[in-house]
């Protein structure tokens, strides 16, 4: 699928997802590259959104946000065009998703700004560096995520439940674990939850509402971090009549690298 050069190229990974040729999850690819969610709104939203993401930044920290019609990301990467650039994209019309596409070039509007948040993604290079073992990518699998009943901090319109990824991992993993990810803070930090699933609304690790399950194997422990899906269930709430998220687990790669967010 990624051809010679393989998936471990940022650029060309971008390439091969703008060309159409990816429309599956993102995880594990162009391995320590930073990743990000995509949460694209009208010009008149976007001063209300960037302060739920100031107000919640464990499942909402902010990389980058466009000006307005800008779909370039020098920041992020010098070729990168957010039109086309994401596997899957997710197309919300009154709050309502309306549609999954490859490619938004023909829905551009010059009033679009785009907000690039941090991902979960982009910190599992280091628990795996860690030598802890994710089950989601052994098994070439999208990670579970899980609407929660822990609200965020609204601002304007939007607000809502946060959305968690769930890892399982041996006890004696845990602690490095939290450890290795409280360096990212950009990218969901620690944990926000370790333990009984049910403490924090999830009813059933067997049925997650995003991404693969993964089994709970005897002697683990699921280990949640708070999820850059969060603003698809602000989106719910504030039902905007237009705006474009990518597709759980279809993240924009960049050509940042993760030890560059690290904060020590």
């Amino acid at each position: 699928m990624f051809g010679p050069e393989g998936a471990s190229n940022p650029n060309h990974v971008r390439d091969t997802i703008r060309k159409g040729l990816w429309t599956s999850h993102t995880s594990g690819l162009a391995d320590g590259h930073v990743q990000g969610n995509v949460v694209i709104l009208p010009e008149v939203l976007a001063s209300d959104f960037l302060r739920f993401c100031q107000r919640n930044p464990k499942p909402c920290p902010v990389l980058a946000v466009s000006e307005p019609g800008q779909f370039t990301l020098p920041s992020l990467g010098k070729d990168i065009d957010i039109r086309s650039d994401v596997p899957l994209y997710r197309i919300w019309r009154h709050g309502e998703m309306s549609e999954e596409v490859a490619d938004i070039a023909s829905l551009w509007r010059p009033d679009l700004v785009t907000f690039i948040l941090g991902c979960s993604f982009s910190f599992e290079s280091a628990l795996i560096e860690a030598g802890i073992r994710l089950r989601h990518i052994d098994e070439g699998k999208n990670v579970a995520m899980f609407r929660t009943n822990v609200q965020t901090e609204p601002a304007g319109p939007f607000g809502g439940a946060m959305v968690v990824t769930m890892r399982p991992m041996p006890a004696a993993d845990v602690i490095r674990a939290v450890q290795v990810t409280s360096r990212f803070p950009n990218v969901h930090g620690a944990p926000v939850h370790i333990g009984d699933p049910a403490l924090i609304g999830i009813a059933d690790l067997a049925h997650p509402d995003y991404g693969d399950a993964v089994a709970l194997m005897p002697g683990e422990i699921p280990v949640f971090w708070a999820c850059g899906v969060t603003p698809q269930s602000a989106i719910l709430n504030a039902q905007p009549a237009f705006c474009i998220t990518h597709a759980p687990g279809c993240m924009l790669v960049t050509d940042l690298l993760n030890h560059q967010l690290a904060s020590f």
